[in-house]
């Protein structure tokens, strides 16, 4: 019986970690203005004849706030990285000099901005839900258990504690995001 508690209670702290780990995944994704290499993470890119991400056929680095800098390992593979970049549709109008292919990040707009923070909110917000979901399937499982009211009450109270402190995480992590997103 206590090893069942002991796994109910695992399986619902390693969901609600994952939570967290997924949410800080959506964020780096959205750009709080000045230039990063995940920025064009979900970039593939054609070689030779197989979808493959940026990452593995070129270095990505940006020397400067305002400039991702993409140095191809081939330089035939430059026209591949350029319709990569336009096919995965994320904004940006890449320019090559020949040996590299250069990204300029334009800065963001104050419109902009308001929509990456309510984009940066959603995720936030469905993490909480997924963490409340949770929550919800691990006290499911202790009502199908054999125990005292007393055993199953003290449970779900730290079951919830624990619920109380991965959401609090998620207000800290959006509270983060959403002060580099609107920082000029």
């Amino acid at each position: 019986m206590e090893d069942e508690i002991e796994l109910i209670m695992d399986e619902a702290k390693e969901a609600m970690a994952k939570a967290l780990k997924h949410l800080e995944k959506e964020l780096v994704n959205i750009r709080a203005g000045k230039a990063s290499p995940s920025m064009v993470g979900s970039v593939m890119v054609d070689y030779y004849g197989s979808q493959t991400p940026l990452s593995q056929v070129a270095n990505v680095t940006t020397p400067d706030g305002m400039t991702i800098s993409i140095q191809p390992w081939e330089k035939g593979m430059i026209p591949e990285i350029e319709k990569g970049i336009h096919q995965a549709n994320i904004g940006f109008n890449p320019m090559n000099n020949g040996e590299s292919v250069i990204i300029s990040v334009p800065p963001l707009t104050e419109e902009r901005r308001r929509d990456l923070a309510k984009q940066a909110k959603a995720a936030a917000e469905e993490s909480k839900i997924g963490i409340r979901n949770d929550r919800k399937n691990a006290n499911n499982e202790l009502k199908n258990l054999e125990i005292s009211e007393d055993l199953k009450k003290n449970l779900e109270a730290d079951i919830q504690e624990m619920t109380d402190l991965h959401i609090k995480k998620i207000d800290e992590i959006f509270a983060k995001k959403e002060k580099e997103i609107m920082t000029v």
